[in-house]
């Protein structure tokens, strides 16, 4: 294994020039090497992981951990490291992951998430409903996108939907590339405590919802922590409709720009959880959240990897490896891609993949089955997109019918 022999390594994040697809430098990083190295914003080094087996190896190993706070975690975005983690699932290591994850998994199982279908079909309607007595063209990330997975984990966590304007906006000040350190830390703040008054609320008078199951769970092996629980909350809350709002976004954008592809949904909706999936591979949104730092020396195909070096597992670009997906680049619905990296690999895969398949599957069958006319109101090369973002998206879609 042989590593670029450039002075001075590459630099990340790496931009997307296609509005669709992940950065094309990934491709050229990937064939030179595997496992390269690359240079953060903050000056500091890297190791990049852009290989689909490669990748899933290393999110393998006991010998990393997630935890930002330690010294070598790539820090990509300025200000991250001071961001308050506490109940942060994603940023804990085991034994302490472990325990949390099983107290939360059983909420998203998929047979848990099923019974979530009508009252996911119900939302849609209603947004549908509402953008077609609208004015023309709409706004669909205003009308649609957002709407559906914020009503969906607001119901589900018990927030009051009449809050979305707060917790939306300041998530985007979280993900933005452009915000300050001491915005983003001030942020998380003011989230974290929204979150902890709304779990104290749920202390006292416990509702029908995920968050007062939680409590009680927590309470009932007398492990319960009002900090803890607010971790866990804000990050269900701020990943519950981020991720899936830019996906429903880009995925209906893809398929407006592609006539052929539209025409496989309309003609076979019963495949469309293959679409969802091709879909989550291609776009691959959340290209940095497998980010991890080496805690105990060891090897990866050659390379020595030592204590304290940060490591950035590129999982869209893993997810476009051409040794693993046949022509990478094009949406193919046929290739059956389970095996993308698109919610992770390993201890830390997402725990709501299940609820954002689904969610995916009944907006795209219901809007394109109710609106058969829809189409964009701008060409792509105009749309908005979110190359300023820590999860890629559109910051608006014009669409018309």
């Amino acid at each position: 294994m042989t590593i670029s022999a450039a002075q001075t390594p590459p630099a990340f994040p790496m931009p997307r020039s296609c509005p669709f697809g992940p950065p094309p430098q990934y491709a050229q990083v990937r064939q030179e090497a595997p496992i390269s190295r690359v240079t953060l914003q903050d000056g500091t080094q890297a190791w990049l992981i852009t290989g689909h087996a490669f990748a899933r190896e290393f999110l393998s190993s006991n010998k990393i951990s997630s935890n930002r706070a330690n010294p070598g975690f790539p820090q990509l975005v300025p200000g991250v490291a001071s961001v308050p983690l506490k109940g942060t699932i994603v940023a804990m290591d085991p034994p302490e992951h472990s325990q949390h994850r099983r107290m939360i998994t059983n909420e998203f199982t998929v047979r848990r998430v099923k019974q979530m279908r009508p009252e996911i079909q119900r939302i849609t309607d209603r947004s549908i409903d509402e953008m077609l007595a609208g004015p023309r063209p709409a706004d669909l990330v205003e009308a649609l996108s957002l709407p559906v997975p914020s009503l969906v984990i607001c119901e589900l966590l018990g927030v009051p939907y009449v809050d979305r304007g707060q917790f939306q906006s300041r998530t985007k000040i979280i993900l933005s590339r452009n915000s300050t350190g001491d915005q983003r830390r001030d942020t998380a703040l003011w989230l974290r405590q929204y979150i902890n008054d709304l779990v104290a609320g749920k202390e006292a008078e416990p509702g029908e919802d995920l968050l007062s199951r939680l409590i009680d769970k927590y309470r009932d092996i007398d492990a319960y922590d009002r900090e803890t629980m607010t971790g866990i909350g804000l990050l269900l809350l701020v990943g519950g409709h981020e991720t899936t709002a830019n996906m429903i976004s880009l995925s209906v954008a893809s398929l407006l720009d592609d006539p052929k592809l539209l025409a496989g949904l309309r003609e076979r909706p019963e495949r469309t959880p293959q679409l969802v999936e091709e879909l989550l591979r291609f776009h691959s949104i959340v290209d940095n959240a497998t980010s991890r730092v080496v805690v105990e020396d060891f090897e990866l195909d050659g390379i020595a990897f030592r204590a304290g070096d940060g490591v950035i597992v590129a999982a869209a670009a893993a997810s476009h490896d051409p040794d693993v997906f046949a022509r990478p680049d094009q949406i193919d619905v046929d290739r059956g891609a389970r095996h993308h990296l698109a919610f992770g690999f390993g201890i830390h895969q997402c725990l709501g993949q299940n609820l954002a398949r689904l969610e995916l599957e009944i907006v795209l069958n219901t809007l394109f089955a109710r609106i058969p006319d829809l189409a964009l109101a701008d060409p792509v090369e105009r749309l908005p997109f979110k190359s300023d973002a820590l999860v890629y998206g559109i910051h608006r879609l014009p669409v018309t019918w």
